[in-house]
């Protein structure tokens, strides 16, 4: 479907150019990478941060010193688990993927990074919560699963939540989706939408009948959410999905261990407006050209493919037994009814597909857990971050962490306005996370313009009964410094980025002197 100019220039706004920087940085990175090979050196190795050491900050909000943040940086938390909304309910736990929508008062939409047609005066987000089975669900105005999702009557207890935030400070909460499972991470549309994925794999039916692997379009808006599947982008473990605004293409990643596939999807209606998905599309797998089944849960720097795309004739096919010799998983596993299309047809496979970004006509996707333990498993390594060009459908791997002080299990993936690219970690096995100089903690991990690794800011969230009590807090105490970062997102000027802490459950807005260095 051609697409009309006045839609043709929404769709360009929602994915305006990157920064000079980010477009050289892919270039040095590309020669550190070749330096790298030549010498042998280990060339992830962390480096040290161009904005300063961390030390412990404390929150303006509470307080209590959440994060180990650089020189000049500081933060205020908000909508922690427990706390009350807007509408009356407490926020749920397990926050996740995250990203602004837009801003009223100039009303930002175009996502241009620095170039939106707005003032920077209040600011939408909306709010991923990975929950599964719960006793209660969420009351919303986009409500899917009214149903019980198994024997003991528990519910889908996933959803949205819609934050505001103005001039630096928060506003307030209220839920956006209900009804809905696991939903992990997911991914902002150009014409000013989000979409939240459910990250489960079940063939299972509620007690109202309805299924779960779904992706779903929240707006920001909370009342206009319809809670409505978007089916033909398929049933599977989705993870996260971005768009490429020239096209209106969407891609997806499947977080599935050693079963995980890459999709695309290709809207019937591109027209760029918020309901225009519910009318269908196709759905693809990638294949890499005269490689059937080629196996990238082992990456190294530079690895590069040509990629093709398959298309999926069964979009909400059952999840079947994998055949017997799959590689890497154990007997009697399931692969999902679109990996197993995919794979008949010699589509690739990768570890777990997880975090997806757009940016200067390129996606950034972050594979988890690429390489091998040192027992030899596949698909338990420290993670790797691909570049797909859009134009060429050439697949590059450019940076892949050899361990857990480089990066350990990168997750969720944002580029900055300024073209800096930031991975939350989501250690697989660290049960104090990451340790490093800093000690136990997982981290916001940073490439640096020649594609090094450095560490933005580290969890530094353990809590006394009695901090909690003081803060004014209901969660448990604990250490909850091995818990994942998740859903980091910029502010349209660049100014403010937000990211939750998953457990407790806490939402952060940081600001600082960007400028001192890629980000």
């Amino acid at each position: 479907m051609s697409l009309t100019p006045s839609r043709r220039l929404v769709l360009q706004g929602g994915g305006a150019a990157l920064a000079l920087g980010a477009i050289g940085s892919l270039g040095a990175l590309s020669q550190r990478q070749a330096q790298a090979a030549a010498t042998g050196e280990n060339w992830t190795a962390p480096v040290r941060s161009p904005y300063g050491p961390l030390a412990p900050v404390a929150d303006e909000s509470t307080g209590l010193p959440l994060l180990l943040l650089p020189p000049g940086f500081r933060y205020s938390s908000f909508s922690w688990t427990g706390d009350r909304m807007a509408d009356g309910q407490t926020v749920p736990r397990a926050h996740d993927g995250m990203a602004v929508m837009h801003g009223k008062g100039g009303r930002w939409f175009d996502f241009g990074f620095g170039h939106g047609h707005g003032r920077e005066d209040e600011l939408i987000l909306v709010r991923n919560h990975e929950i599964n089975a719960a006793p209660t669900s969420m009351t919303a105005p986009g409500t899917y699963d009214t149903g019980t999702i198994d024997t003991s009557g528990s519910r889908a207890g996933g959803g949205t939540t819609t934050l505001r935030f103005r001039n630096g400070r928060w506003l307030s909460a209220e839920a956006s989706l209900a009804g809905t499972t696991q939903n992990c991470a997911g991914g902002r549309t150009p014409w000013g939408t989000w979409l939240s994925c459910e990250e489960v794999k079940t063939n299972a039916k509620s007690t109202a009948g309805r299924r779960h692997g779904y992706v779903f379009e929240v707006h920001p808006e909370a009342e206009r959410t319809t809670g409505r599947p978007l089916v033909a982008m398929g049933r599977f473990s989705h993870e996260a999905v971005a768009v490429d605004p020239r096209t209106g293409v969407i891609y997806l990643t499947e977080d599935d261990r050693n079963k995980s596939g890459l999709y695309r999807f290709i809207p019937d209606d591109r027209s760029g407006r918020h309901g225009a998905l519910d009318h269908g599309g196709r759905l693809q797998a990638a294949r890499v050209r005269r490689r059937p089944n080629a196996d990238l849960v082992v990456a190294h720097v530079g690895d590069e493919y040509q990629l093709e795309w398959i298309d999926i004739e069964q979009p909400d096919m059952d999840a079947v037994t994998a055949p017997i010799g799959f590689p890497d998983i154990g007997v009697g596993e399931t692969l999902s009814g679109p990996f197993a299309q995919s794979w008949a047809e010699g589509g690739l496979r990768m570890s777990r597909g997880e975090g997806i970004f757009y940016a200067d006509g390129r996606m950034f996707i972050v594979d988890t857990s690429t390489g091998r333990e040192p027992s030899g498993r596949l698909g338990r390594g420290y993670g790797a971050v691909w570049v797909l060009d859009l134009l060429t459908q050439r697949l590059r791997a450019l940076f892949v962490s050899d361990s857990q002080i480089a990066a350990h299990n990168p997750d969720n993936v944002t580029v900055s306005p300024r073209g800096g690219v930031v991975l939350c970690e989501d250690p697989d096995a660290a049960p104090a996370g990451s340790p490093d100089s800093y000690g136990p903690g997982t981290r916001l991990v940073a490439l640096t313009r020649q594609g090094a690794p450095f560490y933005l800011l580290k969890n530094n969230a353990e809590l006394t009964a009695g901090q909690i009590a003081d803060a004014g807090k209901t969660i448990a105490e604990g250490d909850y410094r091995a818990s994942e970062f998740a859903g980091a997102c910029w502010s349209p000027e660049g100014r403010t980025l937000f990211v939750n802490i998953q457990t407790p459950g806490i939402t952060m807005a940081i600001t600082g002197p960007w400028e001192r260095g890629p980000l």
